[in-house]
């Protein structure tokens, strides 16, 4: 009887395929986001950061072959999910209630803290791929933006160690100065605006802006929360410049390793999808349920993605990093805190 060929899989079947075999590494840092979860909403804390360092002390489980894909999933591919459904909580109107000189401020600080980055990581011998992660991380959004440049740039293991020792000292740093920063703005007994322009153009992860703000009143987190949506909103065009400027390394890249022959799209997808929930909020066509859902699915699926990251890096190759990458994450703090002291204190006159 003669052979017969196989039939091909149903996109089912090919699904499912793919489905187990994700399940087994997606489950390790579902499982240890939600044990970092747990732990910063009954003892305090940053739960990014708890997810980096639950998911370091589980490094073993990546080189486990039944997690690899799973793994590596969560690590590149939430984070676009994660960053997309951000546009849901931006409005212009919101963006534009800051005044010219707010925008102009917090889009100032953004651009000086990532070229002060690229200064920086020169002057300490760093790669210019870390002086762009840590400058934009600190500049625009913490983590959020850290893992989304990160993904415009070509995937090499320099760029996931740098890109979790980004996401480690920016969680760190950030908890650090909400503590600090309000008790220099009751200090300084500046107006509710001006308060929380510094707030929110100074601290680096949404969430620790929000806490900062509570510590003086709920009216200066509400002010600090408005300045820190338009620094969000600013990793629409630093993300595109970056893919311009990286689009044909990253191509070479995977060409190098046999995955794709083509340059990948002008705009990343994510950035589009970013894009267009900006443009329906702003329309008011997003219900205040919707915009929480949509911010609680994104802040899922980026402690899902930081503990995945966490999970694939060994704490001995960030030891192995030395004090300068330290070094660069703290002066780019200071930095555009230093900024936003001056513009606030050239408003107060």
């Amino acid at each position: 009887m003669p052979n017969t060929p196989a039939a091909p899989a149903s996109p089912f079947h090919t699904f499912a395929h793919s489905l187990r075999a994700l399940l087994p590494g997606l489950t390790v840092a579902v499982v240890v986001a939600l044990a970092a979860t747990f732990v910063a909403e009954h003892y305090g804390g940053p739960k990014f950061l708890y997810a980096l360092l639950i998911g370091i002390s589980l490094h073993f489980l990546s080189e486990h072959g039944r997690c690899q894909a799973g793994i590596e999933f969560a690590a590149k591919k939430l984070v676009r999910f994660g960053v997309a459904l951000l546009g849901a909580r931006i409005a212009l109107a919101d963006v534009s209630a800051l005044g010219g000189w707010g925008v102009a401020a917090l889009a100032g600080a953004v651009v000086l803290t990532i070229g002060f980055g690229l200064l920086m990581a020169r002057l300490l011998a760093q790669p210019t791929v870390f002086g762009l992660i840590s400058g934009g991380a600190t500049g625009i959004c913490g983590i959020s933006a850290a893992m989304a440049i990160s993904a415009t740039l070509p995937q090499t293991e320099d760029n996931e160690r740098y890109t979790l020792m980004t996401a480690i000292g920016v969680a760190a740093l950030s908890t650090v100065v909400m503590v600090l920063y309000p008790l220099l703005v009751q200090w300084a007994g500046w107006p509710v605006p001006l308060a929380g322009l510094f707030l929110g153009g100074s601290i680096h992860d949404v969430a620790q802006v929000v806490g900062a703000g509570n510590i003086v009143s709920p009216e200066v987190a509400q002010a600090a929360t408005l300045a820190k949506m338009m620094r969000v909103a600013m990793l629409v065009p630093v993300v595109l410049v970056l893919a311009l400027i990286f689009r044909d390394e990253v191509a070479a890249f995977a060409r190098a390793g046999g995955k794709q022959a083509s340059r990948p799209p002008l705009l990343p997808l994510f950035l589009l999808v970013f894009v267009a929930l900006v443009v329906v909020n702003s329309l008011g066509w997003i219900p205040a349920p919707v915009q929480a859902a949509a911010g609680g699915a994104s802040q899922w699926a980026l402690v899902i993605s930081i503990a995945a990251l966490g999970v694939k890096t060994s704490f001995q190759k960030i030891l192995a990093l030395g004090w300068r990458p330290v070094a660069l994450l703290v002066s780019e703090t200071l930095f555009v805190a230093l900024f936003m002291l001056a513009v606030v204190a050239l408003l107060a006159r």
